[in-house]
């Protein structure tokens, strides 16, 4: 399951539960802590990291040289440079308006948070100061940078970078994508099969990476990609499923997910992605990365799309703190598994 719905699976009980020793067997402390979080409840293990991906920046270098502009030290140098590459045709940074997984990440780059745990009791906390800077940061962004609606969530922004879209859409300068989008970036060339594909951005003078800046420089806390994986709490043949992560985390089987260019769960394996821009990118944004909230409730919070709502008034305009209390008070009861 994807990363974000691992806790309400845990704590409802769907999951059977990996013992101690067999976390310890399975890689342990090595494992990517903040997906075994994820995958906690009342302090035991219920699902564990099966892979991770991070989001960077990638973007048409040759259209940022012609602006002279070089790849951004700070989140303020970020937007103060794709605010300066936008024009009526071309996005400075394509970015959809309810496109809150991409946007949290101004939130947790000011040090915000969305919402807090006391003991077992969920809080929304999007009226932090802290939480209000990064969303109207985003907000400024969004506005000064982007030509997508507000509307737009889960947009393949790819189509936008590269040459050769069929114009029914703005271009994009840049746009911020999982490292995998980089397969559907480039020029277009045949594959084995005759098919035209994208090269993967083999001219790095046309495209390129950069980690999104943090306020300070450095890195920007990201929202991590990736996926958990669990036993079912009713499952006919447990010792056949415990047998199975003990191939899923055996050295071959995360090496080749590190091969593949996905992040493997063991930080042992880290270096089977490579060791070009791309694995490298990733594994340093990985590491500043977070999750969202191990909340019994956030399931619900994600299938009722209350982040997209969010993000999209603020896209139109909505004053920040004021919509920062309106959905606190929805969020909260719904982290913690009340309508």
């Amino acid at each position: 399951m994807g990363n974000t719905q691992a806790p309400t699976f845990s704590a409802v009980g769907a999951f059977r539960e990996i013992s101690p020793d067999l976390y310890q067997e399975l890689g342990g402390d090595k494992l990517l802590p903040s997906f075994v979080e994820a995958g906690d409840f009342d302090g035991k293990h219920f699902a564990l990291p099966y892979y991770f991906g991070s989001r960077y920046m990638f973007y048409r270098k040759d259209i940022w040289t012609a602006a002279g502009l070089e790849v951004p030290q700070t989140l303020s140098e970020f937007t103060e440079s794709v605010k300066k590459l936008k024009t009526d045709t071309q996005s400075g940074f394509a970015m959809g308006g309810q496109d809150w997984r991409n946007g949290i990440s101004w939130v947790f780059a000011n040090g915000g948070e969305l919402a807090t745990v006391d003991g077992t009791t969920w809080t929304s906390t999007l009226s932090d100061p802290n939480t209000i800077k990064g969303l109207e940061q985003w907000q400024e962004v969004y506005q000064g940078a982007s030509l997508l609606p507000s509307t737009d969530r889960d947009v393949a922004y790819w189509d936008f970078i590269n040459d050769g879209t069929d114009g029914s859409a703005p271009a994009a300068a840049t746009i911020m994508a999982p490292g995998w989008a980089r397969w559907s970036i480039g020029d277009l060339v045949k594959n084995d099969e005759g098919k035209d594909v994208r090269d993967g951005m083999v001219d790095d003078s046309r495209f390129d990476i950069f980690a999104l800046p943090g306020v300070d420089g450095g890195v920007a806390p990201v929202f991590a990609g990736g996926s958990n994986v669990a036993i079912s709490a009713k499952s006919k043949h447990p010792e056949l499923a415990e047998n199975l992560l003990r191939i899923i985390f055996s050295a071959d089987f995360q090496k080749m997910l590190g091969g593949a260019g996905l992040g493997p769960a063991n930080s042992d394996y880290a270096s089977s992605l490579g060791v070009d821009k791309f694995a490298q990118t990733m594994i340093k944004t990985a590491q500043a990365s977070k999750l969202t909230p191990a909340a019994p409730g956030w399931a619900a919070v994600e299938g009722a799309f209350v982040y997209e709502d969010l993000f999209k008034e603020i896209a139109e305009g909505g004053d920040v703190k004021a919509l920062a209390e309106k959905y606190d008070a929805k969020l909260t009861p719904m982290l913690n598994g009340q309508s």
